[in-house]
């Protein structure tokens, strides 16, 4: 018997544990599949060379390697705010702009008592498990990936960023579509930031299953382990100045596993940090950013080690003298993103290169289409501007809200990315950290000033006749 809409309301708004695994014993099954993964493609395509993968990986430490506390609103949250220029750069409508709205009735405490998906998020149709292990992937993976960045860096601001929409910038194919090709690449930036000092850039893989995986299954056959091996191979095509310097998390989330829903989780090390960017200027986030074609082919250069010798690889590689650039472009599309999660339009094109779609946001589109920013509202003492949509959860009509701080919405449409990025850390813990809110239901409330909620909105009359 499917959950009253009161009844899933009030699951989204509580707090639940997600597993988080994260050992050396996972190190070496990754390496494992790994190694059964170059063995199969040595017999498909007679590759002698095993694929290049980020080396030093390791477990999370510490308090990262608990488990997270979160309620399924706040993960969905996770997923919109990490997603809102995720494969936009040529289209943007309300079923993108909402996408997690379909994990509502997906996800509940199970038997363990930790997260795992309902009767309803298990039996999902064929044609969308894909969709669904790849979208809760990102949830969940996001999510423990924010988390450890924020324990690292406790009083910094976190962005999370589409790496797609990041690497169009300066990486992208030459063509009516402009485009990065089927070149392996992360799924996410987190960068951490602080006004007046270096940012820190993480490289994040994310990615989710439906295996079933036995104490039967061989680790060459387990999911999660290929997903993190695979992982690791991506990542390694992303370097900021030279080789190995900057820091990766991998993760691959079991969606059926046998305690409830379980995240695996590795890192590699590295300083990832980029240098302090002007308050004004033309190097400053507020200038339009300038052109740059870093090079792809032979980018990298990898130096002889212990157990290996020089050589010369392909790769996403942010050359040195363009680090402060490649800053410049995190806060900007950062920007572009907030503005998009509130729902604006032509505003957000100021921030995008004709690569990432500044033409298609500078268009009006036509009605129906596209989330405006059209909504106001006053949650605690705090007033939000954004978009909203009204859909039916089990035949009732629920409001779901997305929008930002007034005062900061107000900076982006202006252009002033360092004094919004100055105001919101100011700001940053000011905000309500309860999961529900006076005439809402769940509410996910985050440190940049953006905010996710719903409620059901009242009947209609021709709703009440018989």
């Amino acid at each position: 018997m499917s959950a009253s809409t009161e009844e899933v309301l009030a699951r989204l708004s509580t707090e639940i544990p997600i597993q988080i695994s994260s050992t050396d014993t996972l190190v070496t099954d990754t390496d494992k599949a790994a190694a059964a993964i170059d063995r199969q493609r040595a017999r498909k395509k007679n590759e002698k060379e095993p694929s290049s993968r980020k080396p030093e990986l390791g477990p999370l430490r510490g308090a990262d390697r608990q488990d997270l506390v979160a309620t399924p609103w706040a993960l969905i949250g996770v997923f919109a705010r990490g997603t809102t220029l995720a494969r936009q750069g040529r289209g943007r409508g309300l079923a993108e702009h909402w996408q997690g709205l379909k994990y509502c009735q997906a996800l509940a405490t199970g038997p363990s008592g930790h997260l795992a998906l309902t009767d309803e998020g298990q039996s999902p149709e064929l044609s969308y498990r894909a969709m669904q292990a790849r979208e809760l992937g990102r949830a969940f993976g996001l999510a423990v990936a924010e988390r450890t960045v924020r324990n690292r860096f406790p009083d910094h601001m976190i962005s999370t960023l589409d790496a797609e929409a990041i690497l169009l910038a300066g990486f992208a194919r030459s063509g009516p579509r402009p485009s990065l090709g089927a070149r392996p690449r992360p799924d996410f930036f987190i960068e951490a930031w602080r006004p007046g000092e270096p940012s820190r850039v993480f490289a994040v893989t994310v990615n989710g299953n439906h295996q079933k995986a036995t104490k039967r299954t061989a680790k060459a056959d387990r999911s999660a382990f290929k997903q993190l091996a695979r992982g690791s191979e991506r990542a390694e095509h992303f370097h900021l100045a030279e080789w190995n310097t900057t820091p990766c998390l991998l993760m691959s989330t079991e969606l059926l596993a046998l305690d409830g829903i379980t995240v695996n989780a590795l890192q590699t090390p590295g300083e990832g940090q980029l240098p302090v960017r002007p308050a004004s200027g033309r190097e400053s986030a507020d200038a339009v950013l300038s052109e740059r074609n870093p090079t792809y082919v032979s980018a990298v250069k990898v130096p002889a080690g212990a157990s290996r010798r020089e050589r010369i690889q392909d790769g996403f590689l942010i050359p040195r003298k363009d680090l402060g650039w490649y800053s410049q472009l995190l806060a900007r599309t950062g920007a572009a993103g907030q503005l998009a999660f509130a729902g604006a339009g032509t505003e957000i094109a100021q921030y995008l290169t004709d690569n990432q779609g500044h033409k298609h946001y500078r268009q009006q589109t036509f009605a129906g289409s596209s989330s405006v920013r059209d909504a106001r509202h006053k949650i605690g003492p705090t007033v939000y501007v954004g978009t909203d949509q009204v859909f039916r959860l089990n035949r009732v009509r629920v409001e779901a809200f997305s929008g930002i701080v007034e005062e900061l919405y107000e900076l982006l449409i202006k252009g002033q990315v360092e004094e919004y990025r100055n105001r919101a850390y100011d700001l940053r813990d000011t905000y309500p950290t309860s999961t529900t809110a006076p005439l809402w239901g769940p509410v996910s409330f985050s440190d940049d000033g953006t905010v996710i909620s719903l409620r059901v909105l009242p009947k209609k009359d021709d709703e009440d006749s018989p």
